[in-house]
This record gives C-alpha cells, structure tokens and sequence, in this order.
C-alpha cells in the first residue's frame, strides 16, 4: 500500500460539515452509493437534526471524503461514510472512520454501531480492524435489491482505552 503515504497526518485535516459543501459531498455520494443521499437529505441533517454530527476530510485539493454520524444518549450510529472514488485504496477511510470513533468519545458516547451490506466484505474487514463486531442481521435493510445489513459495533475507548462495563460515566 505505497500509495498511503501520500498522506500523511499533515495533510490531511477534519472539519464541521459546512452547508457550503453539500453540492461536492453529493458528488462524493453518488460515487459510493446505489441509493445516494440527495443534497435535501444532507441540508436536512445540518439544518434539522440535533443528534447529527457532519464532518469532511480535506487535503490540499479540497474535500476529499465525509462521514457522518446521530449521537444519542451515549451511542453513536454512522449514517454515511464515504472517499472519493479516485482516493479509495490508501488508507484514507480508516483515517475518516478513526477520526469519528475519537470525536464520538469526546462528545461523550460510549458504543458506536453502524450497519454494512453482507456483501461488502472489504468495508467488513474495515470495520472489524477499527474494533467493530457483528451483533446482528437487518433484513432487507437496503431498499435498492433488499440486502440484508449486518450490524457492527465497537466500545469506544476512554484515554486511548478500551471501556469496560464498569468504567461509563
């Protein structure tokens, strides 16, 4: 994987999702998904909902990937998280997805979970490496051919920690 080396942590930086940067993330969006999310769908999300947290992974080109996530109570639930297509394959997803886990820790959640096709194994892979864990089927999840989605979660940790049952605050 040579090609992770092109960015390294200086260049590549997060931020607050920005109403401006709907247009670039529908873009992103079509690219990775069968069933997209429409630029309403995301101005909703920033406009609307109080448990949506939005970021972007910039470099010196622009935005180069998003993700997304509801915080509710002490969980966090991914909604979306997604790279330019001409980026996938050097690391960058795992960067996004690490960067989510930390900021979910830091507004105080204590699990994530997120649901991935069955099919998709290599975002499985993903997922399991970054600590989640199968917990489940949702059956005909997806409305384009009514895949089945396996639901992952992961503990977040505490102080570069995993939580045990004992330490919630």
């Amino acid at each position: 994987m040579m090609e992770a080396s092109m960015y390294e942590a200086a260049e590549v930086t997060f931020r607050a999702m920005l109403m401006s940067d709907v247009p670039v993330i529908v873009m992103i969006e079509q690219e990775a998904f069968t069933t997209p999310w429409s630029a309403e769908a995301f101005t909703n999300e920033l406009s609307h909902n109080h448990f949506a947290r939005y970021m972007v992974m910039e470099d010196a080109t622009g935005i180069i990937g998003y993700g997304g996530m509801w915080t509710i109570i002490d969980e966090a639930h991914v909604t979306n998280i997604a790279v330019r297509q001409d980026r996938r394959g050097r690391g960058l997803g795992e960067r996004l997805l690490r960067r989510m886990k930390e900021q979910a820790a830091e507004y105080g959640m204590h699990r994530m979970t997120l649901e991935v096709r069955v099919s998709n194994e290599r975002a499985q892979r993903l997922y399991e490496r970054l600590g989640f864990e199968p917990a489940g089927i949702r059956p005909g999840y997806y409305s384009d051919n009514n895949e089945d989605a396996l639901i992952m979660w992961v503990e977040l940790s505490k102080s570069g920690r995993e939580f045990s049952d004992n330490e919630y605050i």
